[in-house]
């Protein structure tokens, strides 16, 4: 009840800024689509593996913030950003594919064994990262191209949040594209469906997942150097951004990718008024939208729909 009352009283809020503060209201939705941006391109992975694979990944997390120090190293060394980018996002997708197939191939279809042997991987990685590079808090930076403000009117605003949102665009459409539009992507949904009926036709159905798994896997390390040019990257940024994907694909639908654009935006806007509004309930107000989603829509907003 305390959820869905801070609920209400942040949408009054909302309505009061749109009438009083117009550049308050306008910063906060702009502060939200670029968060959503980021944390979609972190739940486009978790769609591919958790929505659609249905593999109880609780690792996703320690593939952005594996991805978000590789990056790091990477532009510390050579100084560029769209390679660390690069960079950060094969090595993390390689990290996941020989993961997937040595590993996790071996209790498939067990999801509590799943949940046991990612969480084994999410100890790995964090010991492994902050022995390497410490618990302090470490920022990529921007693009030189993108590390700068547009002006408009009044209205300050960074050019490389705005850019985040366009990048996550472009993720979506190729994903939606690649699984709805092409052969592959039909093959993928038909392992998926009916591996068996599949691997007569001579696919390598096992082989195929685990591409999937890295796919997921390599968008979650791209996500890790795009958050960590947003803010920064630390030591428990796995737990937030497990618990993000968790969110947004549920309240999107699982394995949806127009679902998850969706539940990020819902989320990141949300959570944008809540942390101006009602910071001490943020957290509360961005779950009760959680709530109130399966209370109307069991199946998520996009549940049945790819």
């Amino acid at each position: 009840m305390l959820a869905v009352a801070a609920a209400i009283s942040l949408a009054a809020f909302c309505g009061r800024d749109l009438a009083s503060n117009p550049l308050l209201f306008v910063s906060t939705v702009l502060n939200g689509v670029s968060s959503a941006a980021l944390y979609f391109i972190v739940a486009s992975g978790f769609t591919l593996i958790f929505g659609l694979l249905r593999v109880t990944n609780l690792a996703h997390g320690s593939f952005y913030l594996a991805g978000g120090y590789i990056g790091y190293s990477i532009h510390e060394a050579i100084g560029s950003w769209l390679l660390a980018l690069a960079g950060a996002g094969l090595a993390v997708g390689a990290m996941g594919l020989v993961f997937q197939v040595l590993l996790l191939r071996r209790v498939a279809s067990d999801p509590i064994r799943e949940s046991l042997l990612t969480i084994g991987l999410t100890v790995v990685v964090a010991d492994v990262t902050l022995s390497v590079w410490g618990g302090t808090a470490l920022d990529i930076g921007a693009p030189s191209v993108l590390d700068s403000s547009i002006h408009v009117g009044t209205l300050v605003y960074s050019q490389y949040r705005i850019a985040l949102v366009g990048f996550a665009l472009l993720i979506g459409a190729g994903l939606y594209v690649l699984l709805q539009r092409t052969r592959l992507g039909m093959t993928i949904r038909a392992g998926v469906d009916d591996p068996a009926i599949l691997a007569t036709t001579g696919v390598n159905v096992p082989f195929l997942l685990s591409l999937v798994f890295g796919l997921g896997a390599l968008l979650a390390g791209v996500a890790g150097v795009a958050g960590g040019s947003y803010l920064s990257i630390s030591q428990g940024e796995d737990a937030r951004y497990l618990l993000i994907s968790l969110l947004v694909v549920i309240v999107g639908g699982l394995g949806s990718v127009p679902g998850a654009a969706a539940g990020a935006l819902l989320v990141g806007l949300v959570e944008a008024f809540a942390q101006v509004h009602l910071p001490t309930y943020s957290v509360l107000v961005t779950f009760a939208v959680m709530i109130v989603v399966l209370a109307f829509r069991p199946q998520g907003l996009f549940g049945g729909v790819q």
